[in-house]
């Protein structure tokens, strides 16, 4: 009646239905049950375009992922009338007045819409009643990485979709174009990482509670680039092990030099693999990285336990010529404690092979009684020495030292072609 009427406009606390609610009938039909309720399953297709990888991280074992999810669906309670069959396109105003599905990421820890300048949510529907829903999410999850060939290692990491209410007699997920419904921009590259493939399978997740769900998978697999670690790793810690070797061409009387050169290897070692250890996550096995580090700070540190056994040996080798020449006990405690404090051999064979010159050690010992040594014969004596440097250096080196220079570069190259070859 005409005053029913305009009781209506009267009414200030009723909201007139926008013309595209009116065009879907969006009020006489409730929305909260799923399209063909009570009967089989709705078929919700899903495909995928991810547009980056933004980030890949070890020590919390997650990826995060900007991707456009794409659902479609026919719900036959928004079909409506067109004469060019075209289709209608919304914003997300509309979306909270409608059924659409309740699709998450499994094992996300942080997911969000993009919102500049407005929400990136698009819905499409066509005459038909089929809809297109469109999100622009930026989401972060879970990837269970393996660490034990790290830095030599590829990573497997999945996003999984799956409906959170509707188990699989309400809501079936599955792949709209099959293997062709995931796509990837061209332009996706990362600083560690090479991808070497994406893909995209199917499954089903079951909950004691609820049942069975069907379940999408986003598979992608990360191969790592090991250029960076050679030169911030693996090139440093060659160069530490062949600086130890050093020692073995230094007169074994340099006590100074050579204690000097095998303690700053092992320190710098050490802040190599500290490094390393750092950037990762404290996992309970070895990394093939460990591997390599220990082994190299092993052959430092047994070039630095090489020398103690020359020193001690030549100790041992003194002792018993100053007891095989008689020398009194007196004298024989005053080579000893010399080498000890000056850091010297007074190595007796030097000194009856060249009796032209003495040792420097030798030489600080008598400077206060030869003072009147002319200046020729300070001459002579140091073209004596150049003459002869090469072949002193070369009878004052133990048999270990000569052993060393062979044994432990060849060990090491071995040991170098074994681990490439294992883990590449």
């Amino acid at each position: 009646s005409k005053r029913e009427i305009k009781m209506r406009k009267l009414d200030s606390t009723k909201v007139r239905p926008l013309k595209s609610e009116q065009l879907l009938h969006i009020e006489d039909h409730d929305f909260a049950l799923r399209p063909g309720f009570g009967g089989s399953p709705i078929p919700v297709g899903i495909d995928v375009q991810v547009e980056s990888i933004d980030s890949i991280s070890e020590v919390d074992m997650d990826f995060t992922m900007t991707l456009y999810l794409r659902h479609y669906w026919k719900d036959e309670r928004l079909s409506f009338r067109s004469n060019k069959n075209k289709s209608m396109t919304f914003d997300g105003r509309l979306i909270k007045k409608i059924w659409v599905p309740d699709v998450f990421f499994v094992h996300s820890k942080r997911s969000f819409i993009h919102d500049t300048t407005v929400e990136n949510i698009m819905l499409r529907v066509y005459p038909d009643g089929n809809v297109l829903f469109s999100l622009r999410i930026t989401v972060s999850a879970m990837c269970f990485m393996d660490f034990s060939r790290f830095p030599l290692d590829t990573q497997n990491c999945s996003l999984e979709l799956e409906s959170y209410a509707y188990n699989e007699d309400d809501l079936m997920l599955y792949w709209k174009h099959g293997n062709k419904s995931l796509t990837t921009d061209e332009q996706i590259s990362l600083s560690q990482f090479f991808i070497e493939e994406f893909s995209a399978s199917s499954g089903l997740a079951f909950y004691s509670s609820t049942g069975w769900y069907n379940r999408l998978f986003i598979n992608f697999a990360l191969r790592r680039h090991i250029f960076f670690f050679v030169l911030q790793s693996y090139f440093p810690a060659m160069l530490m092990v062949m600086l130890s070797w050093v020692s073995f061409w230094i007169d074994r009387r340099a006590v100074p030099a050579r204690v000097s050169l095998g303690i700053t290897t092992v320190l710098t070692m050490s802040t190599i693999m500290t490094g390393v250890s750092a950037s990762m996550p404290q996992v309970s096995y070895i990394k093939a990285v460990d591997v390599y580090l220990w082994i190299s700070f092993l052959f430092v540190f047994l070039s630095v336990i090489e020398y103690a056994a020359v020193n001690y040996l030549t100790t041992i080798e003194e002792r018993k010529q100053l007891k095989k020449r008689g020398k009194a006990s007196g004298v024989y405690m005053d080579a000893v404690q010399a080498m000890a404090f000056d850091g010297c051999f007074h190595d007796t064979d030097v000194d009856m092979d060249l009796s032209g010159f003495s040792d420097p050690c030798e030489e600080n010992e008598t400077r206060t009684s030869k003072t009147n040594i002319s200046n020729v014969e300070s001459t002579r004596l140091k073209r004596s020495l150049k003459g002869n440097v090469g072949r002193i250096i070369l009878q004052n080196n133990h048999v270990i030292d000569t052993y060393s220079r062979i044994i432990f570069p060849s060990v090491y190259i071995v040991f170098n072609f074994l681990y490439w070859g294992l883990y590449i």
